[in-house]
């Protein structure tokens, strides 16, 4: 996959409808919304052409209330068109808008994507949590080691987290196009818990806060038995871990202490466990203010960061490893690949769109699931 510093626009000229070579995809989650238009490089990666990020809190209260605010649903309209207008301005586009745990959960997330409709003219899909998984481990592809047996995909958001269990030396010998087509997949789960969701469970900062979030979240990934299948393997040494969430990229940026976040610098670094319990200490004896000064963080992220902290340490407690991947990439990446290979007739075949799923606890499934 192509690691561009930055986002930049091609000046390859789009041909008509049929032969257009430039795809978009959207992921409005339940912290972020994110769009990202590529095009297939030469190498069968991606070449980024014009991208778009823009925290909005869809999912602020959600936990509390069991449904989108009022003045959250006007943030996201207003960030979804800024969307519209940049896939506009590269028309012909090739396109798929996603929404994920924070309108699977809303007991009004239906009615919202049915306003942003009207507002937007986006015709946008709620993602289950095994396709969440799939494309997110679809995107970090070129991230496996096959020096390993298996690699764990993890994938922290604001609502939600998915996991992913591969055969790593599968992945690696079948490539990206081999796994669009049939993943390697050895299980998957999905919690619904997120850096939004914990962070509003434990606003409560008395001492010992921050050892009683990791408890919470390991007490329940273990009620899932991907513990027991998976850890033991991880334990011995025979396992990889991918993390690609924001959590992760700005954990590494502090890590770096970086003046400001660099995709280049970040995106594929391994940091060990020691590095990343380092950075972590840093930002939990920072005050508020000081965490929000951390040019990888910011005051959007303050605090939500040590929740994405305490969920990375949980699921690193439970499927040990020696380090960790890094990768800016993720959910938006995966969906353009499957566009890309389906369109050279690979990939598997589009999930029809669909109304809110109901969150919970995924089972692994079987191989090549």
């Amino acid at each position: 996959m192509a690691r561009p510093p930055k986002a930049r626009r091609s000046s390859r000229r789009a041909g008509p409808w049929e032969t257009s070579k430039l795809y978009a995809a959207l992921d409005l989650g339940t912290n972020n919304c994110r769009l990202l238009i590529a095009e297939r490089g030469a190498s069968g990666g991606l070449r980024v052409v014009d991208s778009y990020s823009q925290i909005v809190r869809l999912g602020e209260g959600l936990a509390r209330t069991g449904q989108l605010s009022e003045a959250a649903m006007v943030r996201a309209i207003e960030a979804l068109g800024q969307c519209v207008a940049k896939v506009n301005r590269h028309k012909p586009v090739e396109a798929r808008y996603v929404a994920t745990q924070a309108c699977r959960a809303a007991s009004n997330g239906r009615a919202f994507l049915n306003e942003v409709q009207r507002s937007t003219g986006l015709r946008m899909e709620t993602i289950t949590p095994k396709e969440e998984a799939r494309y997110a481990l679809l995107g970090s592809m070129d991230l496996i080691d096959p020096s390993s047996d298996f690699a764990l995909v993890i994938d922290i958001g604001g609502g939600s987290t998915e996991l992913c269990w591969v055969d790593a030396k599968s992945a690696a010998a079948h490539g990206v196009e081999g796994c669009a087509r049939r993943p390697p997949i050895l299980g998957w789960a999905s919690f619904p818990i997120g850096v939004v969701t914990l962070a509003e469970s434990f606003e409560d900062t008395a001492p010992g806060w921050y050892s009683r979030m990791v408890e919470h979240v390991r007490a329940r990934l273990q009620q899932n038995d991907a513990a027991s299948r998976f850890g033991p393997l991880f334990a011995a040494g025979r396992g990889q871990l991918i993390g690609n969430s924001g959590t992760v990229t700005s954990l590494a940026g502090v890590h770096l202490r970086l003046e400001r976040y660099q995709r280049a610098a970040v995106d594929g670094i391994w940091l060990s466990r020691h590095e990343a319990e380092q950075a972590r200490l840093r930002l939990h004896d920072a005050t508020p203010a000081q965490r929000a000064a951390e040019p990888c963080i910011g005051p959007q992220r303050a605090d939500l960061v040590l929740a994405g902290c305490a969920i990375l340490d949980a699921v690193w407690s439970l499927w040990p490893a020696d380090r960790l991947r890094v990768g800016d990439r993720g959910l938006r990446e995966g969906m353009l690949l499957s566009m890309m290979h389906r369109a050279s007739g690979g990939g598997s075949r589009r999930t029809r769109p669909g109304g809110r799923q109901r969150s919970q606890v995924g089972k692994p499934a079987g191989p090549g699931a």
